[in-house]
């Protein structure tokens, strides 16, 4: 597979990042985690000749959820995400409460993601790993030299582990042992900031572990 096309806008209110990756060919997408602007996304998708796929949820924090409902209804594609996160996903207005922010519950999904799974937007496939830590249900999309991650790892640390749901044991196990194992390369597109890599953070000692095996 060709390396990815992938835009990305920045919406609500802690600025998050949705992601839509682009297959050239087909001229089909995937939406990653719509937490806004999903007018936005809706003309671009437009502007592009673009059909949707399907949107996918990394998990379901309020800031990655709350615009399911209206890109749902613009396009009519299916809503994807794991079943451990669909009760989070559907009462996302009540975390968004507790930390003094607004955010809108999303519709239940229509299909569940499981490990090994994997979705697709014309030739572009994107494989699920099931992640868990930030949220029971956090999954990563890999494929095409990239994985998005949501808010499993960030550049330079890892995701909060102070919410409901979270765990610190899950997440620091997801990420070395799902990311830190992918080829060096491969660009992680979190859910907040710019990109990284997966060698630049085999580097952070907070994650220190026998790599050396992994291909660069």
């Amino acid at each position: 597979m060709t390396k990815l096309l992938v835009h990305t806008f920045v919406a609500g209110p802690v600025s998050t990042n949705l992601y839509l990756v682009e297959d050239t060919v087909a001229h089909e997408a995937l939406a990653i985690d719509p937490g806004g602007a999903v007018d936005e996304i809706v003309a671009y998708l437009r502007e592009r000749r673009l059909r949707l796929a399907a949107i996918v949820n990394t998990h379901g924090h309020f800031d990655h959820v709350s615009g399911n409902r209206a890109l749902r209804e613009a396009t009519g594609v299916p809503l994807l995400m794991h079943r451990a996160d669909a009760l989070l996903a559907a009462r996302a207005s009540a975390l968004a409460s507790f930390v003094r922010h607004s955010g809108e519950d999303s519709p239940p999904p229509d299909h569940f993601l499981e490990d090994g799974d994997e979705v697709r937007a014309g030739c572009t496939v994107l494989k699920i790993l099931h992640t868990p830590g930030h949220t029971p249900g956090g999954i990563t999309l890999v494929g095409g030299g990239a994985a998005f991650c949501g808010d499993l790892i960030f550049e330079g640390g890892p995701g909060l582990t102070g919410l409901p749901g979270c765990s610190p044991e899950l997440l620091f196990a997801s990420i070395r042992e799902k990311i830190l194992t992918l080829p060096g390369k491969t660009i992680l597109y979190h859910g907040h900031g710019r990109s990284t890599t997966v060698a630049a953070e085999r580097d952070n000692p907070r994650y220190a572990g026998p790599f050396s095996a992994v291909p660069p």
